[in-house]
């Protein structure tokens, strides 16, 4: 118990108002036993007859109360005061401060929070729930992961112990390095990979390395929420450039102006699903190196490939140090995990190492040592191969309920990769997106609007289906009940569906 001594007066008025200040302001609750006098005296380098004078005094007027053979307590019931507000109880309302003027930093958090921007998953779960983003965690091989960080756990050295290294731990690295060679076609060395706590810490990183306010940050349009928000806190000048069935448009990008740095999802844009074609790569990174622009590529969910040949990284491809590559661990084991990665141009590596080391002063050592096991002994790959078989059973099984039921009323984006597909409802304008998901919940279903994420408003009513968390028969019940909530149509809803790819 820390009091603060008033310096007015006699010093056992200094304590018994301290204890009762303590105890009119809660922090003392009623029935909470206070210390010793000895101790009292002791902790505050006071003699233990000024102690007791305090107590004696707070007795007298019932704010503590004795138990023979166990000690002084605060009492029960308190007495009314004299204090300014009314009566002595833990309720008694303190008077409000004015707010302190907040940062421009912070005032751009929350402006994009007061538009719905949001980290956490909805608090009442409904059954029928196609969220984005979480992977199927009963299909995570957690007996396996269970024992190797156990494993790690007890072999852990005092070194092991210790803080960390900002860049992460080397075999982690290594691990990571041998990997990306094998499933992105990136080559790179250990020092170039940097361990973050996800890809959102990666660009914030990025961002204050690279941006000063009233930088040009350029953006795909539609894009991730949270990545605005990174560039607006900043003060970015930001530029949403269009996305077609090819990727980003490099001629309006061209057209945009002094641009420091751009965000790309080439290998599964965000939420479009669509993949960034060969010539659209070769034509950003043309433009990269002739302008001395940087690409910050997010690689959130390359690791789900169901039709067609695996596509390299776009950092396989760049040959003059443009591309930062962000990878995790979020969507391939589990959010928790809080590990991803980068890996940077050797010339960014010390300063992105240093402002690490100031963040956070480093990531948490054991678990990197149990993924590094875990990637080392073959588990992740392994991992991989099964969670793209299931979400491939996942994404035909949402893919044909969404033709039995629906059919020529809706175009679909994005079903080849990924875990979540993009549904245009042909019935339905922009402007009734909010009625589609109001509809939907009222039937056990809850979907998600397309529409934050378009800084330029699109024609149709468009929804994120995710389907990683889902089984085949909660995704064909959902579909159904979605489909019977959306009504009958002109539109005949047993023509063939429409895929936009």
């Amino acid at each position: 118990m820390l009091l603060q001594l008033d310096k007015q007066g006699t010093l056992y008025g200094q304590v018994y108002r301290a204890l009762r200040l303590e105890i009119l302001s809660a922090r003392l609750k009623s029935g909470t036993r206070v210390p010793s006098t000895r101790w009292l005296a002791s902790e505050l380098g006071i003699s233990r007859n000024v102690a007791s004078l305090a107590y004696s005094h707070l007795l007298a007027e019932g704010y503590l109360t004795t138990r023979k053979g166990a000690g002084t307590y605060v009492a029960a019931e308190l007495p009314e005061t004299a204090i300014p507000g009314g009566q002595a109880s833990s309720k008694r309302a303190s008077r409000p401060r004015r707010p302190p003027k907040l940062s421009s930093y912070a005032l751009h958090i929350a402006q994009e929070w007061k538009h719905g921007l949001t980290w956490a998953p909805r608090a009442d779960p409904l059954r029928y729930d196609f969220r984005y983003g979480p992977p199927s965690f009963s299909e995570l091989p957690y007996a396996t992961w269970c024992r190797i960080l156990a494993r790690r756990a007890r072999q852990a050295s005092k070194r092991d112990l210790d803080y960390g290294p900002p860049e992460g731990s080397p075999l982690l690295r290594e691990a990571l390095c041998e990997y990306l060679r094998r499933a992105r076609a990136i080559t790179c060395h250990p020092e170039q990979v940097l361990i973050v706590s996800g890809i959102k810490q990666g660009l914030d990183i990025a961002t204050r390395v690279l941006v000063e306010s009233g930088d040009g940050v350029a953006l795909e349009d539609p894009q991730m929420r949270t990545v605005r928000a990174v560039f607006l806190a900043a003060g970015a000048k930001i530029t949403a450039v269009p996305v077609d069935t090819h990727g980003i448009q490099v001629d309006r990008l061209r057209q945009a102006g002094q641009i420091r740095l751009v965000h790309l999802t080439p290998s599964y844009q965000f939420p479009t699903g669509i993949t960034m074609s060969l010539t659209r790569r070769l034509e950003v990174l043309a433009w990269a190196k002739r302008t001395g622009a940087l690409i910050f590529e997010d690689d959130y969910d390359s690791g789900y490939r169901y039709a067609g040949p695996s596509v390299e990284a776009l950092h396989a491809l760049d040959d003059s140090q443009s591309v930062i590559y962000a990878g995790t661990f979020s969507k391939s084991l589990f959010p928790a995990l809080r590990l991803g990665y980068l890996v940077l141009p050797e010339y960014l590596v010390s300063i992105f190492r240093s402002i690490k080391a100031l963040l956070d002063t480093g990531s948490p050592v054991l678990p990197q040592l149990a993924l590094a096991d875990f990637m080392r002994e073959g588990h992740f790959e392994r991992h991989l191969r099964k969670l793209r078989a299931r979400n491939a059973q996942r994404r035909a099984a949402l893919i044909e309920a969404l033709d039995r039921h629906l059919g020529g009323r809706v175009e679909v984006s994005g079903s080849n990769a990924g875990d979540h597909i993009l549904l245009w409802l042909r019935d339905f304008p922009f402007n009734r997106s909010s009625e589609l998901t109001r509809r939907a919940e009222a039937v056990g279903v809850r979907v998600y609007s397309a529409g934050p994420f378009y800084l330029s408003q699109p024609k149709l009513a468009g929804l994120l289906l995710g389907y990683a968390s889902l089984t085949e028969r909660e995704i064909r019940e959902g579909i159904l009940r979605l489909a019977t909530t959306l009504g009958k149509s002109e539109a005949s809803a047993a023509s063939t569906i429409k895929f936009s790819l």
